[in-house]
């Protein structure tokens, strides 16, 4: 089988244990540097270019598109689809986890789930989003914000207050959450392959950090998930249309929350955790659905 890549570094752990992953099982992958894509548009023939040269004969794709590139490298997907390529995961579904508002509509519609979240516009609503989800203390993120990047915790009404002026000021999206102290710091990262739990990881903040990214400095240990969180994980990756994810969850007083939906997880956290070839199911995966006619994009919104 024939599989593309579009990542920016070919270097990162989670793209050479992909690739290497997909050779030992006899397949060829090719990593493509998403911005030296290009589109040409024309009736009846979606072209992407690679390096000048026509990206032809890939079987299955694997997006692997940074959050700071999201509309250019969904833009590349969608017309790979349109010639037939099979994407692991589809580019509306990326779409849809990229807008963290819009994963937590579709999140709740389902019943799943979630901290009280609010949102609004105007910042004379301040007050009243940081009354409607039971505080101070809040957690405040931008709605594009990824690896921990753009969280705060505010622990009075002056500080949450300033902090959102301060994004609104800027013209910054936001999100304003409860803040869950029961879950001490630590949160449950689930990966999720093909409607399974594959594995799972306890992920613990650096000191005096409230969050848990390994990108900010935590550590992971591997979990036993409960019944719960497991089913919850599975609905969340259904709900979201994604094949391939990372369902980051709080233990709560009252069950699991859905913090975010990750759709291009990092494998080395979890992989070195539990000690299993995460990489290896995901190409396995891919080739089982990789099929001809199944490449229309179903995900709606």
């Amino acid at each position: 089988m024939q599989i593309a890549m579009l990542a920016r570094n070919a270097n990162l752990y989670s793209h050479q244990r992909l690739k290497d992953a997909a050779e030992e099982r006899g397949h060829q992958l090719d990593i493509l540097n998403t911005l030296r894509c290009t589109v040409h548009i024309a009736s009846h023939r979606p072209q992407v270019f690679y390096n000048g040269e026509p990206a032809l004969g890939y079987d299955a794709i694997i997006p692997r598109i940074g959050a700071s590139i999201t509309n250019y490298g969904l833009a590349i997907l969608r017309q790979f689809e349109m010639r037939g390529c099979w994407p692991l995961n589809e580019s509306v579904a990326i779409g849809r986890s990229r807008d963290k508002l819009r994963s937590m509509q579709i999140l709740a519609k389902y019943g799943l789930g979630l901290p009280l979240t609010a949102f609004a516009h105007d910042p004379k609503q301040t007050e009243e989003i940081i009354k409607a989800v039971n505080g101070p203390p809040v957690v405040i993120k931008l709605l594009e914000g990824t690896q921990g990047i753009g969280v705060v915790l505010a622990e009075t009404m002056s500080s949450a207050k300033s902090v959102i002026e301060a994004f609104r000021g800027a013209n910054v999206n936001i999100l304003v959450q409860e803040f869950i102290k029961e879950a001490g710091g630590t949160d449950i990262r689930a990966l999720v392959v093909g409607g399974k739990v594959v594995a799972a990881m306890k992920r613990t903040g650096a000191p005096d950090d409230f969050r848990s990214n390994l990108h900010r400095g935590g550590s992971a240990q591997v979990i036993k998930i409960t019944p719960e969180e497991r089913s919850t994980a599975v609905r969340a990756a259904k709900h979201m249309g994604l094949n391939v994810c990372g369902v980051d969850m709080l233990r709560s007083n009252h069950g699991p929350v859905i913090m975010e939906v990750n759709s291009s997880p990092g494998l080395e956290g979890i992989e070195k955790a539990t000690g299993k070839d995460i990489a290896g199911q995901i190409i396995e995966f891919i080739v089982a659905k990789a099929k001809d006619g199944k490449t229309k994009t179903k995900g709606r919104g």
